[in-house]
């Protein structure tokens, strides 16, 4: 976090860390510069206005060396302000005042796009003894292949991508059937029970593919 308002930096930073986050504070922009270089960070939170190096002129430096994920604080909301931090580099653009609720739910939603396009990069995932190939869409248990339809490789590598993240049965719906299906959120519990009798050690005792109830599921490693 790069902030020189010591009450919002300590604030959430306190609020970061009891959400199981770890984090580093600078209170002016060069500092944040030299701590990004050095450290590199998961997610830079960036203050628009600070002393030595200005947020747009941080962000600016910041993109030509990495694509670190950006959220930009400002209490300037107008239209023009977004659109420029957003063209600097900014991944999303939070106004002054903010709950930390909302910030959170943004720091959480940059890291998952972030997650997605590292692993939209690579050919294969991997959770302990499951193996899934994305070019050739084949998925193996220790040496074993597992036959999954594609509905079933889709919901797989979903949840391999979002590993300990709960997901909902409407999210699921729309990543794995698309936009347009016209089915219930049954449709995802039916293919769930068919995907874990073949991941699962004991399908009826799931570790693996985890029910959240009333929301969805989590897949653990």
């Amino acid at each position: 976090m790069v902030e020189d308002d010591t009450t919002v930096l300590e604030t959430l930073s306190a609020r970061l860390r009891s959400e199981g986050y770890d984090t580093l504070e600078a209170a002016d922009g060069l500092s944040g510069l030299n701590l990004a270089r050095d450290e590199k960070p998961d997610l830079i939170i960036l203050d628009l206005m600070l002393p030595e190096m200005d947020g747009l002129s941080l962000c600016r430096t910041l993109r030509r060396q990495t694509d670190v994920p950006i959220i930009m604080l400002t209490a300037r909301g107008t239209d023009m302000d977004k659109i420029t931090g957003l063209e600097t580099g900014a991944d999303d653009y939070v106004v002054k005042p903010f709950s930390t609720g909302e910030l959170l739910a943004r720091v959480r939603s940059v890291l998952r796009r972030s997650d997605r396009a590292d692993i939209a990069a690579k050919t294969k995932l991997q959770s302990g003894d499951l193996n899934i190939n994305l070019t050739s869409r084949r998925a193996q248990r220790g040496t074993t292949e597992i036959h999954l339809t594609n509905k079933e490789f889709g919901l797989l590598t979903e949840f391999m991508i979002n590993k300990g993240v709960v997901l909902s049965r409407d999210l699921l719906l729309t990543r794995v059937w698309g936009y347009d299906f016209l089915g219930n959120t049954h449709t995802v519990d039916v293919h769930v029970r068919w995907l874990r009798e073949k991941v699962e050690i004991d399908p009826s005792r799931p570790t693996r593919i985890v029910t959240v109830r009333g929301v969805g599921y989590r897949f653990e490693a």
